[in-house]
Formats: C-alpha cells, structure tokens, sequence
C-alpha cells in the first residue's frame, strides 16, 4: 500500500487543489477551448464571462468592487515586474525592507543600475517584523515608493501593512504589496485601506493552478503605471498604439485562460468557506506544530512567538542538522515533504543568521492539513533528531 504523503511545502504551491479547481480547469480543456476576447461564439462569449466573473470574484475577496482594475499576469513575479518597473522613474528613491522575496529585490536591483533609484532597506526586529516607525523614518524627500511583502515567506511573519499605508498616504508615498503569501490566507480589506497597488500569485493561498497571477490597482496609479508589454488585446486592432484602458492596457497577447477559470474556483472556495475560518483552522494546526517543536531541545523555530503575528509558514534549524540532508530524510523516510535552502529571501537569512548555513527547514501548511498529519511529521521529527 503507498505510504502517505504528507504535503508542507504550500508556501511554493498549494496542494492537493479543490475539487472544483481541478473541474473548471478540465472544463475548459475539454468542453470550451476558446481564448479571451479574440471571437465572438458561443464559447469564447463563456470564455470572456467567466474571465470577467473572476475579476470580481477576485475584488469581492479583498473588500472592493472595483473588478476593471483587477490586472492578470502570469505570476505574481510578472505583477510584481509591471509594478516596479511601469512605476519607477530615474532618481526615484524606493523603501523596502531585509524580509522580501527576490521577487521585489532583484528588479530593485536591476534598476538601482540601470535608473539610479536610491534604496533603502529597513531592517526586521527580531520577531522578522518591520516596525511602521521604521518605515516612517526612511522617508526621504524623493521617495516615491515602498515596496514590502506582506507575509514572510521564510518565517510566516506578517508585516504591519496597514499601519505602513497610512504612513505612506500621510506622507505623499505609493505603496506595493506582495500579498503572494498572504492571499487567501489573510484578510486585506482594500475597501478599507486603498493600497495602491497589491500583486499576488494564484497558485498559493488562492488555490489556483501555477501560471496565474494578478494584481489590484488603485484608478489614480493606474493611470500612472506604464505597461510593459504591449501587443493584441482583442481591442482597437486599427490602431499600432497599445490601448490605454483597462485591463487591456497590460494584459498583451492571450491569456492564461485555463489558469485563470481555476483561480476563479479557488477563490469562490476561499470566499464559501471564508478567509477568516480558513485561517483558524490552519493556527490550529501551526500551534500544534510548534509547540511539538518546542518539546525538541535541538529545534530552534525562527519567526514570531505570538500566534497573532504569524501564518502558516514555519522554518526551522535543527543542531548538527544540514536543512537539506534533514528535508530529504523526512521525505525519503516518512513522505514528509517540506523545502530547504534559502527560500529566495537572502536577506530574511542574512538577518536570522542563517545565510551561511544552508538556510532553514521550512513547514508551510495549508488549509487541507490536518491533525493527524502534524502528529506523524513530529513524530519523523523526532525519530530523526532524537
């Protein structure tokens, strides 16, 4: 009989996916098989309705109803590029912090080169929080910018965005979130606290396929943000200029259709369920977790010690253990399956102390793990450190 696998890696992708994810995916391969926007048949008219419906599902989810300025890409990556990129102008200075994910410091990077942006890196406390104060104090008088993730990738903790967006509008600053692990997990009432550009993936906390990505954009920014690609839309095809409305305006060439008719089960699953009992049900877990972590002297657990102020994400280190030999053994031995390394925040690592020694073991749960499952993982746990 196969053993069973236990899955801890959601923080790179969500598995198993809702029943209904798999069907919509399935339904448009088998049964649709039309593009977006490109005809006018019966199919293609599904096709473009239940794209249109997604854009809504999406902007009911973090509390607005604004659904035009719901923008596709192709991961959260791609949003995150288009925002940075189509925002930020030569000189301009941007804040970010040592908690983000490649995804915001490589492009940072590159146009630090290419632009000469100033950056700034605001550091993380102890607990992997960034202070509001902290933000606020790095504003300089060119700031134009500041980009900081949501959620810990490496330690699950969650950063004080909302506090941050009030500094920042106080103070004449634009704000992006990557909300990439934060989406479906938390709840970002846009309605409440306008954001002005929030850019997440699909495949994560929202339950759909990998190669989906979106992000929601604020009318004034929208109108700032240049588009970097341009090509058909299905719209104004007279014209060699690429069209300045939206969501035309940055989704060039044909979109990810089967990606984003699954995403759109996802969310409608999050949204019946609900993010805030999702979330319960997942601290659950994560305290389970952590305090059978806890009972192991050799296990050090990176991140806040307030449940409050983290998710579903755990990294650990483990004495005279190498993070990768310890997530092969788990999975070769138990079917634990979990990730090791560095996680593409070399920063986060720099700060913890960890950048030098292979990085952390990392536990990533979601909302189909279960008891029974922590139990068996911190039982290899213990076979294994014992």
């Amino acid at each position: 009989m196969a053993r069973e696998r236990i899955y801890l890696d959601n923080a790179a992708t969500s598995w198993p996916k809702p029943a209904s994810v798999v069907e919509a995916v399935q339904h448009h391969m088998t049964e649709l098989g039309a593009c977006a926007g490109r005809s006018g048949y019966r199919e293609a008219n599904e096709v473009e309705r239940l794209i249109g419906d997604t854009r809504k599902q999406i902007a009911y989810l973090f509390g607005t109803h604004s659904q035009e300025h719901v923008i596709f890409g192709y991961n959260g990556t791609d949003m995150l590029n288009l925002a940075l990129h189509g925002f930020l102008k030569r000189g301009d200075h941007v804040i970010t912090t040592t908690v983000e994910h490649n995804s915001i410091l490589r492009p940072l990077s590159t146009m630090r080169k290419t632009l000469e942006i100033e950056l700034t890196h605001v550091e993380a406390g102890e607990d992997g929080r960034v202070s509001v104060e902290a933000i606020e104090n790095a504003i300089q008088g060119n700031t134009r910018l500041i980009a900081i993730t949501h959620v810990s990738n490496v330690t699950g903790a969650i950063q004080p965005v909302e506090g941050i967006y009030h500094v920042a509008k106080n103070r004449g600053v634009r704000m992006l979130v990557d909300a990439a692990q934060s989406a479906g997990h938390l709840d970002l009432n846009l309605g409440e606290t306008p954001i002005d550009m929030v850019a997440f993936s699909g495949h994560k906390g929202l339950l759909g396929p990998l190669g989906t990505g979106a992000m929601i954009l604020q009318p004034e920014v929208a109108e700032l943000l240049q588009c970097q690609r341009q090509g058909g839309t299905g719209t104004k095809s007279e014209s060699d200029e690429q069209p300045n409305e939206l969501p035309a305006k940055f989704e060039s060439g044909n979109a990810n259709v089967t990606g984003i008719l699954g995403l759109r089960a996802g969310v409608e699953y999050i949204r019946e369920q609900t993010v805030t009992a999702l979330h319960r049900h997942t601290m659950q877990n994560v305290s389970r977790l952590i305090e059978g972590l806890q009972s192991m002297p050799q296990v050090r657990i990176l991140g806040p010690q307030n449940l409050e102020h983290r998710t579903g994400v755990v990294s650990i280190q483990v004495e005279s253990f190498d993070p990768h030999e310890l997530a092969t053994a788990l999975d070769s031995a138990f079917g634990v399956q979990c990730r090791a390394g560095l996680h593409c925040a070399p920063l986060m690592h720099q700060h913890l102390g960890t950048l030098g020694s292979g990085g952390t073991l990392r536990f990533s749960l979601s909302i189909f793990t279960t008891a029974e499952q922590i139990d068996r993982t911190l039982e290899a746990m213990q076979a294994i450190v014992r």
